[in-house]
């Protein structure tokens, strides 16, 4: 049996308990003062948060990969959070993945009962080769998910790295991860609707997760995202206006460069600051990164 009364997301919220009876402004008002507390309740766990974050960029650096875990909606924010990541920073669709329970029909279709089955996760990830170079982050609004709660298992038992993510105080799921994220946002607006504050909790701490990664493996320059794929007409667009705020060059010859480069927008960066047209090598000695690229030619210079 689940114990509802420990689960501080199943809780009802005695600030919306005549919610029903409210015109839509001030039903829109209450979800709003809601929403409002839940990036107060993220400034507090920031500690958990960043040595959740250096742990899965230790990872990522040498050449392991990120991996979500998680059913319903904590499960689709993973998957969310990890298929944004290589149009926007450039990385490989192996390198941050996310699983839901149930598979990707559980995308848009409920697949009842998939979350209840500890071994599922363990097969998910075996399917992927998953080892001790990588990190799995497991999400669950509730914190005991068995679904999450066995792949944390599963990965802690082949020596991989571990990170949970709930809203609930002592969460199953933190008794079993190395580093564990609590963002208890409280009773939802609707009681147990936890797409809501929970998921919003979710989904800034992901953004956080990811986003510092990609900056500390060098995928931005200035608050720049320069590593991203020109696959289509807005991003080539903004492929071409990053040239032109990093090196101030005309748009013509942004438009030049990034053809030179096979649009590699670092590649065509560096090949304009520096006037060099060979500049692989020079950025494969500072880990595709150039920043420190830059801060060298600057102190040579």
């Amino acid at each position: 049996m689940i114990n509802f009364k420990k689960l501080d997301t199943e809780q009802v919220n005695q600030n919306t308990t005549s919610i029903d009876s409210m015109d839509t402004h001030s039903i829109l008002k209450a979800i709003n003062e809601e929403d409002k507390t839940v990036a107060y309740t993220i400034e507090e766990i920031l500690p958990e948060i960043e040595k959740a974050v250096d742990c899965a960029y230790e990872c990522l650096k040498r050449g392991g990969r990120l991996i979500y875990i998680g059913a319903g909606t904590s499960g689709r924010l993973g998957v969310l959070d990890a298929s944004e990541c290589p149009p926007t920073y450039g990385v490989s669709a192996e390198m941050i993945q996310g699983f839901i329970a149930g598979g990707d029909v559980a995308l848009r279709t409920a697949k009842e009962g998939a979350e209840d089955d500890e071994a599922l996760a363990e097969e998910d990830l075996k399917k992927i080769g998953f080892n001790e170079k990588d990190c799995l982050c497991g999400l669950a609004a509730s914190g005991r998910t068995p679904y999450v709660v066995g792949g944390l298992k599963y990965a802690n038992s082949i020596g991989a790295k571990t990170i949970s993510i709930c809203c609930v105080k002592n969460g199953s799921i933190s008794e079993v991860s190395q580093h564990s994220i609590e963002a208890v946002v409280g009773p939802e607006v609707v009681a147990g609707s936890t797409r809501m504050k929970a998921g919003t909790a979710q989904k800034l701490i992901l953004n956080m997760l990811s986003t510092t990664c990609m900056i500390k493996l060098g995928k931005v320059y200035g608050n720049l995202m320069i590593d991203v794929r020109p696959t289509n007409l807005k991003l080539v667009e903004r492929a071409r206006q990053i040239l032109i705020t990093v090196t101030s060059c005309s748009y013509e010859d942004a438009s030049a460069y990034l053809e030179k480069s096979d649009n590699d927008v670092k590649v065509a960066i560096l090949m304009l600051m520096l006037n060099e047209e060979n500049v692989q090598e020079l950025l494969a000695q500072y880990e595709n990164n150039v920043s420190r690229v830059i801060r060298h030619y600057k102190e040579e210079k």
